[in-house]
């Protein structure tokens, strides 16, 4: 029985260098994602606090949407979660991309 149970960590250490739990993450019933948001729910997949189902579960996120999130921070960290900022950002990789 114990070997189907994941073992997952109390707390990860969030965007902000802070210790996240389950309890500090953004309430379910968010609508408003600001860039902290974001890189909190990213930041607990990424340290295996969630999974990504549940995080999509949770947030009632598409797993593109998630996913864009993740490459965002993987690409340009917490500012490339910006909404106002995603075009430059994505110019700004692909011109890396090329040279």
């Amino acid at each position: 029985m114990l070997e189907n149970q994941k073992i997952r960590p109390a707390q990860v250490i969030g965007p902000l260098g802070e210790p996240l739990t389950l309890d500090s993450l953004p309430p379910a019933s968010t609508t408003r994602w600001v860039v902290r948001r974001k890189a909190e729910v990213v930041a607990a997949v990424a340290g295996g606090l969630l999974s990504v189902d549940e995080a999509c579960a949770r947030y009632s996120l598409s797993l593109e949407e998630f996913t864009s999130w993740q490459r965002a921070v993987d690409r340009s960290g917490m500012p490339g979660l910006r909404v106002t900022r995603i075009k430059h950002y994505r110019d700004q990789y692909e011109r890396q991309q090329r040279y």
